[in-house]
């Protein structure tokens, strides 16, 4: 076994520190840059032993996403641009964790565990983002892919959803597009053209976005397409990576937790804004008023303007299609309440993580998905593609349910349906604003969001929390939901949830009603509750005011 040789000839040239422990979860791993060089070869070393499995091209993103610049990060990419299957998530934290002298019998038991034909060909898509370590930490991969007689194609600088995108049409051979940079963007900017040419005559002002690119990829990106997109589309890039530093007060993160406008961006009252996260994969809108203030439109919001315009589509065409927004309990109480009572939209609620809400996207015929802050998608079932297909070929209808079948397809292919993606998320709601004729403020006007606080409690255990109903309700310890319950009918329109951390021993706390004072009240009144059913640790949480 020629290959074994090899990887342990170059493992020693990407050694393990020792005590290091790292665990792949949602996001892949993600640390400090200067920790990962062993992680990465071992990643690559990964994703050769998958493609060989799954007989398809893997891809390997190396990013950290809204991260700090001096962090880094790695993730698989499976054969439909989809996540890392879970089961194979803990190979790569076994493989990860391996001391250097066991790495070849991990290596083997993975191969027998999975019964992977060794001769069959490998072949894994790289990408990075711009942070100054990722050169040679994607370097790294390519070792590994290498040392295991795979195949690579590194695809340089690029967001991690263009690479989750590539990985795509590689393996439907074309049918979900060209798996080059330039195919993604032909593909995305036909489509915006094609719906941008059902809107009333726009103003230069109506199409203009102010853009902040995290000082990362997405601004580099979003400036390679605008050439793609002629007259349609006239974009203001700040925060586009020449001084600023990677997600420093700037990028979707920062502009959604702390409720204010990126640094380095210009605007008067009204403009229209919207913030990329580090590897553009997360988007929020955002805008002033004339008195200065500032106003959010998040995940929440965008689900709902995307969902009540496929909504209308679908009546238009007079298909009769089930349609879903799939939240988690981080939702606003507004927004599911105006799907579900006056948009008549089906609501789904599951756990906190993309992979859940991607998950329960694909049980309905059109799933719209999106997290509070900024990622998500819509997904469309194969039946669902087909049928707007024959209706936009069919010579027998009528001029209303054609227009309405042709802005559908459009959609579609406007769509990244293998992840959440900050351009074509962009891209999706400048056309819709367009088709309708909408302002950023008519669109926040669609229902007032809740007040809402939430805090953190530090525990010595996370784990002595466990939830039911999509988190929405705990089960442990005992009497802290009867407690939850009693401090809810306090307030007004309220309502409270606890969850454990998915990476730190604290438990976050998630409260709304119907003003701001009784939000951070019963957040505050909630934390108290956690703190001293649930073993909590340091000073009792303070009131808020």
């Amino acid at each position: 076994m020629a290959h074994f040789e090899e990887v342990c000839k170059q493992s020693d040239l990407h050694p393990k520190p020792a005590g290091l422990v790292l665990q792949y979860g949602t996001a892949g791993f993600r640390t400090s840059a200067n920790k990962l060089d062993h992680i990465m070869f071992r990643m690559g070393l990964l994703a050769t032993l998958r493609s060989k499995k799954t007989k398809a091209t893997i891809g390997v993103m190396v990013t950290a996403s809204h991260n700090p610049e001096e962090d880094n990060g790695v993730k698989l990419i499976d054969p439909l641009g989809e996540m890392l299957t879970s089961s194979w998530e803990d190979y790569a934290t076994q493989l990860a964790n391996t001391d250097q002298n066991e790495l070849v019998k991990t290596l083997k038991d993975i191969i027998e565990k999975e019964a992977i034909d060794m001769s069959q060909e490998a072949n894994v898509y790289v990408g990075k983002d711009t942070r100054s370590s990722s050169s040679s930490l994607s370097q790294a991969v390519l070792d590994g892919v290498k040392a295991l007689g795979g195949h690579s194609k590194d695809y340089g600088l690029v967001t991690t959803p263009q690479l989750h995108y590539m990985v795509c049409c590689q393996n439907t051979r074309g049918k979900y597009g060209e798996a080059t940079v330039e195919g993604y963007y032909r593909k995305l900017s036909q489509a915006f053209s094609q719906l941008a040419k059902n809107a009333s005559n726009r103003t230069d002002d109506q199409k203009h976005l102010s853009v902040d690119g995290a000082n990362g990829i997405g601004a580099i990106k979003v400036r390679e397409m605008e050439s793609h997109l002629k007259n349609h589309m006239q974009l203001s890039v700040f925060n586009d990576g020449s001084r600023g530093k990677l997600n420093h007060q700037c990028g979707a993160d920062f502009v959604k937790v702390q409720q204010t406008l990126p640094r380095g961006i210009k605007i008067n009252p009204g403009d229209r804004c919207c913030s990329f996260d580090g590897d553009a994969d997360r988007i929020v809108y955002y805008y002033t008023d004339s008195q200065g203030d500032f106003h959010l439109l998040d995940g929440d919001k965008i689900a709902t303007l995307i969902s009540t315009f496929l909504k209308e589509l679908l009546n238009e065409a007079g298909l009769d299609l089930k349609i879903a927004v799939v939240q988690t309990a981080y939702a606003n109480g507004s927004s599911t309440h105006y799907l579900e009572n006056t948009m008549k939209v089906i609501v789904k609620c599951t756990k906190t993580g993309v992979k859940h809400l991607h998950h329960a996207a694909q049980e309905f015929d059109i799933g719209v998905y999106f997290e509070a802050n900024g990622h998500g998608t819509v997904l469309f079932s194969d039946g669902a593609e087909e049928k707007i297909q024959q209706l936009a070929n069919d010579t027998n209808i009528n001029d209303e349910r054609k227009k309405a079948a042709f802005l559908l397809q459009n959609t579609i292919n406007i769509i990244n349906q293998t992840v959440g993606d900050a351009i074509s998320d962009m891209l999706l709601i400048e056309a819709i604003l367009a088709i309708k004729g909408m302002t950023v403020q008519q669109w926040d006007a669609i229902y007032s969001d809740l007040p809402n606080r939430q805090l953190k409690v530090k525990v010595s255990d996370r784990r002595v929390i466990d939830t039911t109903d999509s988190e929405r309700r705990a089960v442990t310890p005992a009497g802290l939901q009867e407690a939850i319950d009693d401090l809810v009918k306090k307030y007004e329109k309220a309502r409270s949830f606890v969850r454990p951390s998915g990476t730190e021993d604290v438990v976050r706390v998630y409260a709304e009603a119907d003003t701001q004072e009784s939000a951070d009240a019963l957040a505050h009144e909630v934390s108290l509750a956690v703190y001293g059913l649930a073993g909590g640790v340091g000073d009792e949480p303070k009131p808020l005011h």
